[in-house]
């Protein structure tokens, strides 16, 4: 479990998963959507993911070629799990509870997940 906890709690992994959670990205779409994060971090965060087997990198044969990440069945299921955490940590954040909320938190909301 610590080591679990030790991996989902790194800086970015988190958001990385979460921004996937809505579809396929491409490793510019990411960079956008995780401002402030390094190239390099980046990189790093999706070589630790695929060798996780939480996300899939899939090189489409174009010119120029095409890589998009996308989440595994495993991955899916984890930022599921984030994502009802992200949630919750909304609701304690503004202190209301809204039964039956559901869908995905704010952009802004996500953050506090890293």
């Amino acid at each position: 479990m610590t080591r679990t906890l030790t991996f989902v709690g790194s800086r970015w992994t988190p958001l990385v998963i979460w921004h996937l959670l809505d579809g396929a990205k491409r490793y510019g779409q990411l960079g956008r959507l995780l401002p402030g994060i390094s190239p390099k971090t980046l990189a790093d965060r999706l070589q630790t993911l695929e060798a996780q087997e939480l996300i899939t990198r899939t090189v489409h044969p174009e010119k120029p070629p095409r890589v998009e990440y996308a989440l595994t069945a495993r991955g899916r299921a984890l930022g599921e799990i984030l994502d009802s955490i992200a949630r919750w940590a909304e609701e304690e954040e503004d202190g209301t509870v809204r039964p039956g909320h559901v869908g995905r938190v704010s952009d802004q909301a996500s953050h506090s997940l890293a």
